[in-house]
Order: structure tokens, then sequence, then C-alpha cells
């Protein structure tokens, strides 16, 4: 029989499978559904709504249905949730924090599972942390654990993921190696030479076309991917896992079906080098004026042949020179702009304006490292939200979250002799 205080208690039943390899052995959302009813109805239990979803849960707020779930709670259609297990809740600091946030404001009341169930009360909040913990800390130790089989692989020279054309993967002796295509090969060689001696994309596409070499598909092989072919060190005997800017390379054990002689002579027929396909995206073009003639401030890449005859890209931004074309405001890379950007924000963050959606991503931000700091009791003093965020990015943000960041900055800056001032 139910209680007042469970009689007052609205449930949302949420179910969640993951297609993530980790969680195979979860159950399935129909059986999720079927456990989770009977014991609804066993125990009385008010069940609102139901909402199930197919999504992993490794990342913070990727999970449409989920953020759903907790936007029913902060509305008061429902204060109390059903679920399988804790995990299915969360598997992340960030979907965690905002549970725990839920239950501390008074909005979310109980959290029902098959074997347990928490309410706002210390013991039973820091027991839900901990088992949420838990599942966060197996999705590392497995991320950890599969990074370092790849990297095995890697040193052993083995390019993990499909073969480029020309090659196919092969089981072999319980180890995956690489190895030429023989129906592909041969003409992947030849289309080098050809190149080599000036022939066009259009025109080397139109030639695999007449030797109706395909794609593994079947259908033809498009001039975006012979023009990437053509760059990709990986014929002549060497890769690099992940691809892009300042990973690490390695010799390949698969055998080459060029030279490097060959490859460097096609770079030349090409003309320069042009870095790794779809690199050439700067983070802050579009943000800095010139302070000296009141131009933009473009971008350009310049890549380095290392010794090792790997490549290395930097990143330079440059007035324009369409205002005054004499202007001698001078170059900056990348990485100092970084540093004068942090610089400039921790000076003045109460100036700055920034729009909404770049508001939201530093108040999440914010929020999770406020979380984590309180949740493994570090003495440590957080900044402005602005400045945590800004740190975040321009010290360990990648080239697309600092795009977005530079995307959502309103308040015009410009930068005269590496130093950078509002406009």
């Amino acid at each position: 029989m139910l209680d007042k205080h469970d009689s007052q208690l609205r449930y949302c039943l949420y179910a969640r499978k993951s297609s993530e390899s980790d969680e195979r052995q979860a159950m399935s959302i129909d059986s999720q559904l079927t456990e989770m009813r009977s014991m609804a109805e066993n125990k009385g239990l008010n069940i609102v709504c139901e909402l199930q979803e197919s999504h992993s849960a490794k990342e913070s707020g990727q999970r449409p249905v989920y953020n759903q779930l907790l936007k029913g709670i902060r509305n008061d259609q429902y204060n109390a949730v059903l679920t399988w297990a804790p995990d299915r809740l969360s598997r992340n600091a960030g979907d965690l924090g905002s549970i725990v946030d839920l239950m501390d404001q008074g909005k979310l009341l109980h959290i029902h599972t098959y074997s347990q169930t928490f309410t706002n009360n210390p013991n039973e909040k820091f027991l839900l942390m901990i088992l949420c913990s838990q599942a966060k800390l197996e999705n590392d130790n497995k991320s950890i654990n599969v990074k370092r089989g790849i990297r095995s692989k890697c040193e052993m020279g083995w390019r993990p993921g499909t073969a480029p054309l020309g090659y196919i993967n092969r089981a072999f002796g319980g180890v995956n190696d690489i190895i030429p295509d023989p129906e592909r090969s041969e003409i992947i060689t030849e289309m080098f030479y050809k190149a080599s001696q000036g022939w066009s994309g259009r025109r080397l596409k139109q030639w695999l076309d007449e030797k109706d070499i395909t794609t593994r598909n079947g259908k033809t092989v498009p001039l975006s991917s012979i023009l990437a072919m053509l760059i990709n060190p990986f014929y002549y005997g060497t890769f690099q896992y992940p691809e892009g800017p300042g990973n690490v390379w390695y010799k390949g054990a698969h055998k080459p079906l060029i030279s490097k002689e060959l490859f460097d002579q096609v770079q030349q027929s090409r003309g320069v080098y042009k870095g790794q396909w779809g690199s050439k995206s700067f983070a802050f073009k579009g943000l800095l004026k010139c302070g000296k003639c009141g131009g933009e401030f473009t971008a350009q890449e310049k890549i380095k042949t290392l010794k090792t005859g790997e490549y290395k890209r930097h990143v330079y931004y440059n007035c324009n020179h369409k205002v005054d074309p004499k202007c001698n405001e001078p170059y900056v890379n990348q990485d100092n702009l970084r540093i004068l950007l942090l610089e400039f924000i921790e000076k003045n963050h109460k100036k700055i304006n920034i729009n909404d959606k770049l508001r939201a991503k530093i108040e999440k931000h914010y929020s999770i490292t406020q979380n984590l700091l309180g949740y493994y009791k570090i003495e440590q003093k957080l900044d402005k939200p602005l400045i945590e965020y800004s740190r975040y990015i321009l010290t360990k943000g990648d080239e697309n979250e600092m795009t977005n960041f530079a995307k959502g900055i309103i308040t015009r800056i410009s930068i005269t002799n590496s130093r950078i001032t509002m406009v």
C-alpha cells in the first residue's frame, strides 16, 4: 500500500539501449519496458509517461529523449523516474550532474530501479553518483584499452580501418593485415605514374572508368577520391593515425604500391602539397580586424615537409591588405594567437559580448566542472565562467571547438603588433 509520499510521485518510465559494443549485454528496450511495467503494476507506481531511445550515453547532452526527460522534470510534468539501472540514466559526468542538480532543487524526488531506489538523501545521492561514476570508469577504461590496442596495431605497421583503394583487408593467423588488391593495385600504381607526368584529375578519372576500375561498392571512383589518393602517403609505405595535424606517423608493414620518389614527383607535378583532405579550416578567421588599417584579418596555411617525409601544418593570420595594400601589420601564427586571445579574455571578460549559443556552452561547461571538483573534493577555486571555458578551448580544444567559440564572440576586436584590443 502506498504511503502519502509515494502517492504524490508521478513517474516517467525511461528505457535506453545503446548500439555500442560495450553495452551489447544490456537488456533490450522491450525487455526493460516489460520488466518496468510489471514492477510498476506490482508496487502501484503512478506512471504518467514512457520514454525510450537507442543512443549511447558516453557523451553528455547528446541524447534527445534523455534531454526531453530532464525538461519534463524541470517543467513539473513528473517528479520521479523509473528505469532498469542507474547506468541507463548516466554514463558520463555531465548527465549525472544534471540529475543530481534536479534532486537538489527538489524537482526530482525519487529514482526507482530494478534493485535500488534513490531519493534526495545525501547517502542515497552519493551512492547514485558512485554507481554512475563506476559506469563512466568502465567506459573510460574500455576507451583506454581500445586506444592501446589500436596504437599497438599501428606500431606493428598495420593501419586500422578499411584499406585505401588498391589494397584489401585480410584476416590471417589472427591478425588483420593489408595486402595489394590483385584486381586494382597495378592500375593504381600506373595512375601515379600518369599523375607524375602531369595528367589532370579528370583525365585520370576518365582513364580509370575506361579500365572499369570501381570502388568496393561497384561504383565509379569519384574525382574527389582520386585527388585524395594522390596525396595519401600510405601508397609509398607510411600512414598517420588518426589523420590530423600533430598526430603520429607510422611505417607501414604493407607492401608499397609506389616509391617515395614517385610520390614526391606527383606532388611536384600537381603544385604544392595541399595538406590533409579537408584540413583547410581556420578557427579565428573573421574574428579579428587589423588595428593599423581596419582591414579584415584572414588566414593561410603552410605545409612543411620534415626529413622523415611527414608533413606539419602551420596556420598564420594576417591583414588581407584590401584597405591598405601596403599595411605592414605582421603575421601571427595560430599557437601564439591562442595565447593572445586568452590573455585578452582574462583581462576583458566583463566587457565581451557573446551569443546565446556560446553562453549555453559556457554555462554547461562551468556546471560540469563545478560538479566534478565538488565530487572529488579538490581544493580549487574556479575563475569566471567565460575565462574557465576560454582556458579549456584555447589550450585543449580542437579546430571545430575553436571555430564555434570564435563564432560566438559578438564583440569586435583588433590586433596591432601582437596586441589585441576592442574595436
